[in-house]
């Protein structure tokens, strides 16, 4: 190894070189000496001279530069970046910038330093360059991306310091193992419930129980689970209880476990639900626990002809005429209404409905369908001047489930609408009035064209009463 020395104005260059024993190698040293006195004496000349010194200038916070060196005249600073780019005489750099000498065009160049090149951004490049990146920068930039995604060290110190900061998959195992057996299924906990509304003495305890179950109960398969355990014999037991608020928690129970369930609906009628929930209907009650057991007694009939055939036979209809005479505040009509609208209009579905090919069910549940009279038992019981008394009322909802049960009751009760003078005029006035709401509503463009649903409602009625009657 051969080094020289050579002093540039303000600074000491070294150049250094290994040289080997061929003859070629000691041309390029020939060559290589040539060209370092021709550096040396051209340094020498600058030094008279400040055009071609090369300073150093330190980067202060304000951004104004100072040179570490006398100089004549005002520097002109070149900004490097990651790449070498020539130095031209007079040309100053910031302190810790990579300079060195290209031996084959014999010019200075310059980049950022190590450091610099450490924390070197886009941000900087753009303001140094004041350009865009070139397709050399995106390749140095993928390849940079991939070596930062690239595994760790193999050095066995740092794959041990990585792998004690994470547990081992054997030991996770064994934890999320025992998570497991703290783990309660749905049907584990209803289990326990119904253990603990067994054995439970106080009334509040119960009734905490039976709020746990109403929230389970939701789920079809948790329903049918409840229904397996012996849980709907001890919510049957809840309704005759002497305590109302045992009696609303427990019908609020078994309507929510039957909606919309056929399998639990099958057996609920078995276990004798439907005589149970008539009964509470039929004897005197709160408010609260009639209007729970009015939502039990919905859900056990909706889509079931044959619980609403033994709704009939058990003189279901007369209970809920009763109840909806009684019903002082009107809240419990619209309900009643509502469940006997369902069942009129599910079964004309049903009749109307063309047999599927693969339902071979289909027949027998028109069969079903068939043995349940309810239009005529709606006659007898005088509904056809019971149902418009709900026009009466000041809301708009229960004026709907009206206009709708009066149109589905229409082919039996159409000769009591028409000497019903009361009716003909509640919906005369009525017509007025959701005229003019209608219109408010296409004014606005109201998405919901609730009021005049409500307006098509009284007209198709109003044409059904003044069509005459065929024989």
């Amino acid at each position: 190894m051969l080094v020289w020395l050579c002093r540039v104005p303000g600074t000491m260059r070294r150049v250094s070189g290994r040289v080997g024993g061929s003859p070629f190698s000691s041309f390029l040293l020939a060559a290589l000496l040539l060209l370092l006195l021709h550096r040396c004496r051209t340094a020498d000349s600058l030094q008279q001279t400040s055009e071609g010194a090369l300073t150093v200038v330190r980067n202060t916070a304000e951004g104004d530069q100072e040179a570490t060196v006398d100089d004549v005249g005002e520097l002109e600073v070149v900004q490097p970046s990651e790449l070498w780019q020539t130095l031209k005489p007079g040309q100053a750099v910031p302190a810790g910038s990579h300079v060195r000498l290209n031996m084959q065009t014999g010019e200075r160049e310059v980049r950022l330093g190590e450091e610099q090149l450490k924390y070197w951004t886009q941000e900087h490049r753009e303001e140094a360059a004041g350009s865009s990146f070139s397709p050399d920068e995106l390749k140095r930039a993928m390849r940079k991306i991939k070596e930062d995604l690239t595994p760790a060290s193999t050095d066995p110190d740092t794959q041990d310091s990585v792998a004690s900061k994470y547990r081992p998959l054997e030991e996770l195992k064994r934890d999320m193992a025992q998570l497991d057996l703290l783990v309660e299924t749905d049907v584990q906990i209803m289990r326990r419930l119904l253990e603990q509304l067994n054995s439970s003495s106080t009334t509040e305890q119960r009734l905490s129980i039976l709020l746990e179950l109403e929230y389970l109960v939701h789920q079809v398969d948790n329903a049918q689970a409840l229904c397996s355990m012996g849980g709907l014999q001890l919510i049957l037991e809840g309704l005759n209880s002497s305590d109302t608020r045992l009696q609303e928690s427990s019908a609020f129970v078994l309507g929510s476990a039957l909606a919309s369930n056929p399998a639990v609906q099958v057996r609920a009628v078995e276990s004798g639900a439907l005589q149970t929930l008539l009964t509470t209907l039929a004897n005197a009650r709160p408010f609260l626990v009639k209007k729970k057991v009015l939502f039990a007694v919905a859900s056990l009939l909706r889509h079931f002809p044959y619980a609403q055939r033994h709704f009939l036979s058990h003189g279901g209809l007369q209970i809920l005429s009763e109840l909806f005479r009684a019903d002082g505040s009107g809240m419990l009509r619209s309900r009643i209404v509502t469940m006997l609208y369902d069942m009129i209009s599910e079964k004309e579905l049903m009749s109307q409905a063309s047999a599927p090919d693969e339902d071979p069910s289909h027949e027998e549940r028109l069969r079903q369908y068939s043995e349940v009279s309810l239009q005529g038992e709606l006659l007898e019981q005088g509904w056809c001047s019971l149902v418009p008394q709900l026009l009466q009322s000041t809301e708009h909802d229960p004026r709907e489930k009206a206009l709708r049960a009066l149109l589905v009751m229409a082919p039996v009760c159409l000769d009591q609408y028409r000497s019903d003078g009361s009716l003909l005029d509640s919906l005369l006035a009525l017509r007025l009035q959701y005229q003019d709401m209608a219109q408010s509503e296409m004014l606005v463009r109201e998405e919901n064209s609730y009021f005049t649903e409500i307006v098509e409602l009284i007209d198709a009625l109003q044409v059904k009463l003044k069509r005459p009657e065929r024989s």
